[in-house]
This record gives structure tokens, C-alpha cells and sequence, in this order.
């Protein structure tokens, strides 16, 4: 018997584990979310006592993110609203008399004067409302992780933010195009494309939200 509950426990070790070691909640956006700025030997050939060419710019040139490794800072201001609402009926009726006239020479005389009647209705109506609202409004600092052929940038960060409740991750990526930063080398979420956001966290409030393995097995595998 000992040997069983061993296996048993031993089976179970690493979901009781999972639950107890807090884990970054895993993510959708674009990976990596960091990128080193990568050597820019080719703008300037020398470098001097106090000069140096790998943090330097040209005088006129503006701060606006180009390179990979450079930031830009993301003003998230997502509003989303959408409302649905669909109605549909259906009916159909229909009706059906017949009689079994004058039977004269023939069998079945025992049917004469029968008299059948059906009728049958069918009515549907059906109707459904479905409204969604989300709002979401910060501001978060990535880093451009890929230069791409047309000069667009891919950019993608996190913020993470350390309670006693647990912590909670801010994660957003997508592609910019450089015109739309401006002079302060921030832009709008709604001009990235292929934007994606996140707000998730970790910790016990949100371990509580969430079924645990076992029901969800039974959820999995259970018919009705």
C-alpha cells in the first residue's frame, strides 16, 4: 500500500509544485522584448579621447527611435465598444380534413362516413444582445527589436510592477512607422500596426480566479 501512495504522490508533485512557485504569466506579443543596440562603427571611423561613436549622434539629427536598441515610448489610449443585437422569428402553420366518402360494393363498409382532421403549428422566435466596452490607457516604453527592409520598426517591451499581492505585467509590441513619431519619440497605440497589448498579473488573487487541474480535467471529459 505504501509504495502506491508513493507513486501516487509522486505523480502529483509537479501540479502541487506549479501551484506553489509563482511563474511569469506567458505571452502573445513579439519576441524578444529587449534587443542590445547593435555596433554603429559605419557612421563614424574614429574615435577620440572623449568622442565616442557607439553613443553619438550628428548634431542635426533628431532623437526619434531608427536603430535597433533605441526606445520609444508607447501612449496606450485602446477604447473599444461594440454592441450587437439580432431578432428572428419563424412560423409556419398548416391544416389537413379529409372524409371517406359513400363506399358501395366494396369492402371496408365499416369506414363509411369517417371523417379525419390535422392540424399542426410551429412558431419560433428567437432574439440575442450582446454589448463589450474595454478601456485601457498607460504608457510604456519599448525597444526596437528589428529594423525592417521598408524602415518601419518593431518594437516590443515590458513593464513589470511588484505588489504584495503579486505582480503585475504590461506587455506591448507592433510595427511603427517612423513617421508617425513625434519630436518627443512617442506615438499613439492606435497608429501601430499589428499592435498587441497585454495586462495580466500573478499571485494569489489571481490564482483564486482560476479552476484548478482537476476540475478542469472533469470539465474536459465529462459529457453533460
Amino acid at each position: 500500500m505504501r509504495p502506491l501512495i508513493e507513486r501516487i504522490l509522486l505523480a502529483l508533485s509537479p501540479a502541487l509544485l506549479a501551484g506553489c512557485v509563482t511563474t511569469t504569466p506567458p505571452t502573445m506579443v513579439h519576441q524578444p522584448m529587449t534587443a542590445r543596440p547593435e555596433p554603429r562603427s559605419d557612421i563614424f571611423a574614429t574615435q577620440g579621447a572623449i568622442f565616442n561613436s557607439g553613443g553619438s549622434r550628428p548634431l542635426f539629427e533628431d532623437r526619434r527611435a531608427r536603430y535597433v536598441g533605441d526606445t520609444i515610448t508607447i501612449t496606450i489610449a485602446e477604447n473599444t465598444a461594440a454592441s450587437k443585437n439580432s431578432q428572428t422569428k419563424a412560423e409556419r402553420s398548416s391544416s389537413m380534413d379529409a372524409a371517406v366518402p359513400t363506399i358501395a360494393g366494396l369492402p371496408f363498409k365499416s369506414a363509411q362516413g369517417v371523417t379525419l382532421a390535422g392540424s399542426s403549428n410551429t412558431a419560433f422566435d428567437g432574439k440575442g444582445e450582446n454589448t463589450s466596452s474595454n478601456a485601457f490607457n498607460s504608457t510604456i516604453t519599448c525597444t526596437v527589436i528589428e529594423v525592417l527592409p521598408n524602415g518601419n520598426l518593431l518594437v516590443s517591451g515590458e513593464k513589470q510592477i511588484g505588489l504584495k499581492e503579486g505582480e503585475e505585467f504590461v506587455r506591448f509590441s507592433g510595427i511603427v512607422n517612423p513617421n508617425t513619431i513625434n519630436r518627443a519619440n512617442t506615438v499613439q497605440s492606435t497608429l501601430v500596426a499589428d499592435a498587441r497589448l497585454e495586462f495580466k498579473g500573478n499571485g494569489f488573487v489571481d490564482s483564486a480566479q482560476v479552476m484548478g487541474w482537476l476540475g478542469r480535467f472533469f470539465l474536459s471529459v465529462l459529457p453533460f
